[in-house]
């Protein structure tokens, strides 16, 4: 028993590292999301001085914005016993399950049913890094790779670029986990044929899927296929081939779960048109491989080239010259993965190949940022640096010198030519020369040691002293990388996430049915259940988009990318904060008649809106004019053009309170409106809605939630047809008397 815990080393020395990585979370009462961030950058808490507090990572917006809050949600609809579908709260309704970063059907969330939710957030985040590393070990060992390379390409690959700064986000490095996992269960599967390896092999796929991104897992899918091919080129197998693709399959048709409608929300966004090479890595980026932050890091605040985060491709010096000694002795591992780094790298920078890629408009391939596939080059070369040890320590036994100088040589010239350019022919201005400067210190110091450690071990014979140099390389190696993992990761009070203030809990309580706009982002509708009409996320209805750009002059115009954000001193703003039932004003006292805000203050607003709440930093105002959520209207238009809708909408002749436009004939004879029809909503729930009404005569029911065709309509029990209504938002027809009408999501 003592000697196999001995042999797994490796194992408990990964979880010790891990553990005290994570120790803020255990020890003092921190958790890894940036709420200092949030406190001090984001409205309402920015407003306050007790949150201005210095910040340790200022790049992870899209934290506050999107994901921790999109699992908040998520969670709860969970624990109600509903499957989010959908979200009310931002883009006046937006599918939620079908934004695959929602990440619903995650096995991780049952985290969040054992822990209160900031524990389960923190445990999501901290063990990406411990699968990574986990998984890695299973897989090198599965590949006779010695404990101590093992270790080292484990430690490369959990602490690499693209898991470190993509880690606070809980999807894209949890998307990426899998892909050792994967590997191990395709080359245990060709050794022999077992039940629980292929099942981990289709389970590898699902839960990347599950995990929240649709571009990392289709790289993780694509590795594993390749692999699959490789492997069946060498065993000859049809047989084992067959299965293993079988059950590869498995894991995809598992994954439709999430795929469909992931794939049907990108038919009515505008993600799926775009189609560009932006963010390619440019060659002169590649030195961060050794040394990230040779051009700065956000951070300490000082990067002054490119995304950091999207072109994360460290590894680390001594890593990266281990995998340089996997090259001399080649074999068909080692040929194969040095294949997949250099040809994920060249698809990671600025080349031709991205065009290519580009041209193909594949689905999500084509419309992501295409750096992200550096991922692969470090997950390769990770690998590569564990083969690259065990060559290490058999070169050193053989005494052979001669490649191991020329690859000793080769990483000197590259120090020297990088410092040389600094220093000699002064191709930076002197203060991103001190960035560079100061930043490539820690790898020609790691080459140093390395290649220092290289030369007195080739002089020695004590296989014990050997070891010992070897074993110190590796913590080197450890340093580098650990050192890297904790700059960028923050670990801030759990008191501080999310803190509820007075405002906050004033809109909760006076916003009925009725929706909020004001200077707030996006991370304040869905935490808290405020609904809003603007949102920010990659994947949003494309007709909303242009319905709300369009406000702007009344002219169509275009969907701004990941954003839905009402100019607020656009001509129309008014019509269509009444259309969309927006009831109260959010404004920040410091912003009256700043031009960013809307001009709630000013005296054409007087008699619309009056304040129900303030306090020295905010006011809530209430607008006298908004539309009811449900609405009967008897009067409409047909048009069935798109920038001819938005035309007549935005026309100042046009009666938007008496009259909708549709894009089909509703069969529906006009009239003028009656005064006694009763519309209210008796159940509103995030995937169905129940409205009851009482017209005198026909007519068609309003509400100013997004069109989506998996929404379908019930009238008194029997179906009935939803009708696109002011370009984005759904009507359908009633005919006179009392009606129960529901409406409900149906992904089927």
């Amino acid at each position: 028993m003592i000697n196999k815990i001995l042999n797994n080393w490796p194992l408990l020395l990964i979880l010790f590292i891990w553990f005290i990585f994570s120790s803020p979370y255990f020890f003092q009462n921190k958790t890894p999301y940036p709420a200092k961030f949030q406190n001090s950058f984001f409205s309402p808490w920015k407003d306050y001085d007790e949150f201005a507090i210095p910040v340790k990572n200022p790049a992870l917006s899209d934290v506050v914005t999107q994901l921790y809050p999109w699992k908040h949600f998520t969670i709860e609809q969970l624990k109600k016993g509903e499957l989010p579908w959908w979200n009310p709260y931002s883009f006046s309704g937006n599918p939620h399950i079908a934004n695959i970063q929602s990440a619903v059907f995650s096995p991780f969330n049952l985290l969040f049913f054992m822990l209160p939710f900031i524990d389960a957030w923190s445990l999501l985040i901290l063990l990406q890094p411990l699968l990574a590393g986990f998984f890695m070990r299973l897989y090198l060992k599965e590949l006779k790779i010695s404990n101590q390379a093992s270790f080292l390409g484990s430690i490369t690959f959990m602490f690499c670029g693209f898991l470190v700064v993509w880690m606070p986000y809980g999807t894209l490095s949890m998307a990426i986990a899998f892909l050792p996992l994967a590997l191990y269960a395709i080359e245990k599967s060709f050794k022999k044929l077992k039940i629980i390896p292929l099942l981990l092999l289709s389970s590898s796929i699902a839960l990347s899927f599950f995990s929240g991104h649709f571009q990392t897992s289709l790289y993780l899918a694509s590795y594993s296929l390749i692999y699959i091919i490789f492997k069946s080129l060498i065993s000859k197998d049809l047989k084992k081939s067959l299965i293993v693709i079988s059950f590869y399959l498995l894991g995809f048709l598992i994954s439709l779960l999430q795929i469909i409608p992931a794939f049907n929300l990108l038919q009515h966004s505008l993600r799926s048109e775009l189609f560009s090479v932006a963010g390619a890595i440019p060659i002169s980026y590649l030195i961060t491989i050794v040394a990230p932050d040779y051009f700065g890091n956000p951070v300490t605040g000082n990067e002054w080239v490119g995304h950091y985060a999207e072109w994360a491709g460290f590894i680390g010096m001594i890593p990266f010259s281990f995998a340089l000694f996997a090259l001399i002795k080649i074999n068909k591992y080692t040929l194969f993965f040095l294949t997949m780094g250099i040809v994920s790298l060249i698809f990671a920078v600025d080349s031709p190949f991205q065009t290519i890629l580009v041209d193909l408009k594949l689905p999500i391939l084509s419309t992501s940022i295409p750096s992200r596939i550096i991922v692969l080059f470090s997950f390769s070369f990770a690998i590569l640096a564990a083969f690259g040890l065990d060559n290490y320590k058999t070169i050193i036994s053989k005494r052979k010198f001669k490649k191991p100088l020329l690859i000793l040589s080769t990483l000197l010239i590259f120090c020297l030519t990088i410092w040389s350019l600094l220093f000699v022919f002064k191709i930076l201005p002197p203060d991103k020369t001190t960035i560079a400067f100061r930043n490539f210190i820690i790898p020609t110091v790691t080459l140093f040691i390395f290649s220092s450690i290289t030369l007195t071990i080739f002089k020695l014979k004590s296989q014990k002293i050997i070891n010992i140099a070897i074993y110190l390389l590796i913590i080197v190696a450890l340093f580098d990388s650990f050192r890297f993992a904790q700059k960028w990761i923050p670990f801030d009070p759990k008191d501080l996430v999310f803190p509820d203030l007075p405002v906050i809990s004033a809109m909760q309580k006076d916003i009925g049915n009725g929706r909020v706009f004001g200077s707030f982002g996006s991370y304040i509708d869905t935490y808290y259940r405020l609904p809003s009409i603007e949102g920010y996320d990659p994947l949003f209805i494309q007709r909303y988009g242009e319905f709300i750009s369009s406000a702007k002059n009344g002219e169509f115009t275009p969907a701004e990318k990941s954003l839905v954000i009402l100019d607020r001193r656009a001509k129309y703003a008014d019509r269509v904060l009444d259309l969309l039932g927006v009831s109260l004003i959010f404004h920040v006292i410091g912003d009256t008649n700043k031009e960013w805000a809307y001009p709630v203050w000013s005296e054409k607003y007087f008699k619309k809106y009056s304040i129900v709440y303030e306090d020295d930093k905010f006011q809530l105002y209430k607008n006298k004019d908004a539309f009811p959520r449900v609405k009967m209207f008897y009067d409409y238009e047909v048009i069935k053009n798109k920038s001819e809708i938005i035309k007549k909408f935005y026309s100042d002749n046009f009666d938007y309170k008496k009259k909708l436009i549709l894009e089909e004939s509703p069969g529906l004879k006009k009239s003028s409106s009656p005064k006694n029809s009763k519309v209210s909503i008796t159940s509103y729930q995030s995937n169905k809605i129940t409205i009851e009404v009482n017209t005198p005569s026909a007519g068609l029911l309003f509400i100013s939630d997004n069109y989506y065709p998996n929404w379908k309509a019930k009238v008194n029990g029997k179906d009935t047809k939803i009708i696109i209504a002011n370009y984005s938002f759904r009507s359908i027809v009633l005919d006179e008397g009392k009606s129960k009408v529901e409406f409900y999501y149906n992904e089927l």
